[in-house]
């Protein structure tokens, strides 16, 4: 009950954080590749908008709790197919994020198809499977239609506004104006469609990367059938009906094996790997990192104007001037920050051969000779370089307290200092890092640490004990006490075992049902 209350206090204070400042509507904002100028009226307009989704701080929260379980997997898709990732947010106002809404012209899913318009993007619809319920399908359906809307009128903004009214009628609501431009004057006649978007985008944007509320995270997997939910339940050790809730275009618990279709389902204590904004009270990771030691999470901090984090001067990350970046060439992303090529380098640690990443955030003004957390536990694959960015530390800073020149030198679980320095004669300390789940290694110039683009990532597939295991020597025993949320399959990541394994020991029933609570225990 204790534990409880104390979660309950820090949701409260979580809550309380998100709803403290509604995000005000700036008079220029950033878009796709477009800039968008408001007139006072607009803005007043989008701003009741931004007002109208903060009124209810519960319904807020539960609506946020699904957008950051969701637009990670958005966010990589849009990515793939190369569409601008602004368009996030159109699945915000479509949907809600929920997966079997359908609205009063029978629009269904995520992104809202019809089905005529599903089938035309090649999405299966049937009595057996509706992949305008499944985010992934469905997202790379609603990219597909954009690029091609996109590819005649050439303007992000007007293709937006064709999602809802279709090309035809896109066209002859516009008659070709715009077409080709990258800034557009709005005032309050603007389409009442791109007025409704760019509420969500400023109301939504500063919160984006916040960890869900109760820690989990959606994971991915593909499936090529024939087989059903209830198998796989088995297999991923999680119960039927949680697939079920989570995989709804499954409509009768069938996956068919006419092609490959990706299942999700809850991980729990895995934060989405992407800044966190505006974060006043970090919150702990467990990613990677042994229970007795944690990384300061909520690093890099980014705070200010989000909406216009491409302008100078706009944003902070961890406290210093920074810039989102619009190019990969670092002569055009000076110019973007207003300043010279060399202050760039400079204030990222970069030399002129390095490459610079559009959409990654760079610092305009130097970083500090301290982190402000006092040690960060290396990781696997990450670069001196990378921590740096993370805090906002110099390079030779970091590498001068930690006596590390090379990459080379660096091992997971070294614990390096941010503020003090290891002394001459000193060892570097080291921990113990427990497996994880594997994701992609950062790109080694991927700024202000961002996940490169993911692949979906699949689980290894369940060892079974052997049916005349050899004789072993006697194992220490660790006990696990559930959570909410906790998995069979989450549980036997974390320590490096089976699902089988884990039901072996703890006399757990083919049903796979845990309770908050109950001890397992994990033998070693």
């Amino acid at each position: 009950m204790k534990k409880f209350l104390v979660g309950l206090f820090f949701a409260l204070c979580s809550l309380n954080a998100v709803m403290g400042q509604v995000p005000q509507v700036p008079r220029t904002i950033r878009f796709a590749d477009m800039t968008l100028h408001l007139d006072p009226g607009l803005q007043r307009e989008i701003q009741d908008e931004v007002n109208a989704q903060y009124r209810s701080p519960s319904h807020f929260q539960t609506k946020l709790d699904r957008v950051n379980l969701y637009l990670p997997v958005v966010e990589r898709v849009l990515r793939e197919e190369g569409v601008p990732e602004d368009f996030k947010f159109l699945v915000i106002q479509e949907s809600s994020l929920i997966s079997d809404a359908v609205s009063t012209s029978n629009a269904v899913g995520f992104w809202q198809f019809k089905q005529a318009t599903a089938e035309e993007v090649l999405l299966r619809v049937d009595q057996e499977v509706d992949e305008r319920k499944n985010i992934v399908s469905a997202t790379r359906g609603a990219a597909s239609y954009l690029k091609k809307h996109q590819r005649y009128l050439d303007n992000w903004a007007i293709t937006l506004v064709s999602y809802q009214m279709g090309l035809g009628g896109a066209n002859n609501y516009y008659k070709g104006r715009h077409k080709g431009e990258r800034t557009m004057d709005l005032d309050r006649k603007t389409y009442w469609y791109l007025k409704k978007f760019l509420a969500h985008k400023i109301a939504f944007e500063p919160q984006l990367g916040q960890v869900v509320s109760n820690g989990d995270y959606l994971h991915e997997y593909p499936v090529k059938g024939p087989t059903d939910l209830k198998t796989l339940a088995k297999s991923l050790g999680v119960s039927e009906n949680h697939l079920r809730e989570y995989n709804t275009w499954a409509s009768k618990g069938r996956i068919p094996g006419d092609r490959t279709y990706v299942v999700t389902y809850l991980l729990n204590g895995i934060v989405p790997n992407r800044p966190i904004l505006v974060s006043e009270t970090p919150q702990a990771t467990n990613e990677g990192l042994a229970p007795s030691r944690q990384n300061a999470g909520g690093f890099p901090r980014i705070s200010g104007n989000l909406s216009n984090a491409r302008q100078p001067r706009e944003i902070k990350i961890n406290g210093i001037h920074g810039i989102l970046a619009n190019s990969s060439d670092q002569s055009r992303l000076a110019a973007q920050a207003g300043i010279s090529e060399r202050k760039l380098r400079r204030s990222n640690d970069l030399k002129p051969s390095d490459p610079v990443q559009a959409g990654r955030y760079y610092y305009t003004r130097r970083k500090k000779s301290k982190g402000e957390p006092e040690e960060h536990i290396a990781q696997p694959g990450e670069t001196l370089w990378e921590i740096s960015q993370l805090y906002g530390i110099r390079l030779h800073s970091l590498m001068a307290k930690n006596r590390l020149y090379r990459d080379e030198q660096l091992l997971p679980g070294m614990v390096l200092r941010l503020q003090k320095y290891y002394k001459k004669n000193e060892p570097i300390r080291r921990v113990t890092l427990t497996p994880a789940p594997q994701r992609p290694a950062a790109a080694k110039q991927a700024a202000v640490p961002l996940k490169s683009t993911p692949s979906v990532e699949t689980p290894p597939k369940t060892t079974r004990p052997s049916p005349d295991p050899e004789p072993s020597a006697p194992a220490s025993v660790v006990v696990h006490l559930v959570q909410p949320g906790d998995t069979l399959y989450a549980i036997s990541r974390k320590y490096g075992v089976t699902v089988a394994d884990l039901k072996s020991w703890n006399q757990i029933g083919s049903d796979n049902i845990l309770s908050v609570g109950q001890k397992l225990e994990i033998r070693k």
